[in-house]
């Protein structure tokens, strides 16, 4: 069989994985574009994304597995065969999303990106700071990233308010709620963050309705999609200072364009989606292919990890 290898880190994972799978020809390219010679003789792809044309010339494709959790722009290519397998690299994630959430919490309770602007103009202005101990945070969607966000938030001393597909106790979680619990945490907490993935059931769950019954004094975080998000309302609300502030890594278009309403918004934080990168990356992956690959070619193909079923 042969495998396609997509990533900066390509050549390095390849000569881990030759070694442990010494009947496979590896392939491996840092841009998938430069795979298009021989895209037509692979079996398996370990990649970052395809475009719809190489998917097309990938005729013996038989298997993709993800280097990232959200899926979206392989489901939605027009050329993906029906019976081509699909894994995801979710639960990987949780050390640097969590780090990113801890990052955008303290950043607005010690007031860093004035403080920034103040160091640009030599100005020594000691700003009224608060503390993230005692206070309230809520999060929509506890799963691997969810629940190491909410270790960390306890190690901070923080009360943790969770909303999930099914209301249960959960370690680091002091309060779980159901999916019709979402306005009575947007109601209590000090920082709202938005952890869950783009699916029909939560497109734009984040309305201007929920926004607005959050306390002035809050601020809303999301590191999940941004088409989870009325973004017109957040603008809206951010604006009307109805909240305290909004740190964002996700949004409906990316990059964000020149001249969409938050870049202007002084009481924002952008970040051009980076949650989920680190400088381990390869290490955190790599596992996840490597025992989804033994799995594969011993024939247990409906048991991969993070299965993506039709």
């Amino acid at each position: 069989m042969n495998l396609l290898i997509s990533a900066p880190f390509a050549e390095e994972a390849k000569g881990i994985l030759e070694s442990k799978f010494p009947g496979l020809k590896i392939y491996a390219v840092a841009r998938m574009a430069e795979a298009v010679d021989f895209i037509d003789s692979i079996d398996i792809m370990f990649t970052l994304g395809v475009s719809d044309d190489l998917m097309k010339r990938a005729e013996k494709l038989q298997w993709i597995q993800s280097m990232i959790s959200g899926m979206d722009s392989i489901l939605e290519l027009p050329s993906l065969k029906k019976d081509i397998i699909l894994t995801s690299a979710r639960g990987i994630h949780g050390p640097q999303m969590s780090e990113l959430a801890l990052l955008l919490m303290l950043a607005f309770v010690k007031r860093f990106p004035q403080n920034m602007r103040n160091q640009d103009q030599k100005i020594w202005g000691r700003l009224e700071v608060s503390l993230l101990f005692n206070k309230k945070v809520g999060l929509l969607g506890v799963g691997a990233i969810g629940k190491e966000i909410a270790r960390k938030c306890k190690g901070f001393g923080m009360t943790v308010y969770g909303i999930m597909s099914r209301k249960r106790d959960m370690e680091f979680v002091d309060h779980s709620f159901g999916p019709d619990g979402l306005t009575d945490v947007l109601k209590e907490v000090d920082f709202f963050i938005n952890v869950v993935p783009s699916t029909p059931a939560t497109k734009k769950i984040i309305k201007e309705k929920e926004l607005s019954v959050m306390k002035p004094t809050s601020f809303f975080i999301n590191i999940g999609r941004g088409d989870t998000v009325d973004e017109d309302a957040l603008v809206n609300v951010l604006k009307a200072k109805k909240i305290a502030g909004a740190g964002l890594d996700v949004f409906c278009k990316e990059p964000l364009p020149k001249d969409h309403p938050l870049w202007n918004l002084d009481n924002v934080i952008i970040m051009p989606h980076m949650g989920g990168k680190s400088d381990i990356y390869m290490e955190q992956v790599l596992p996840v292919f490597e025992e989804n690959l033994r799995r594969f070619l011993k024939g247990e193909r409906k048991d991969l990890i993070n299965l993506i079923e039709a």
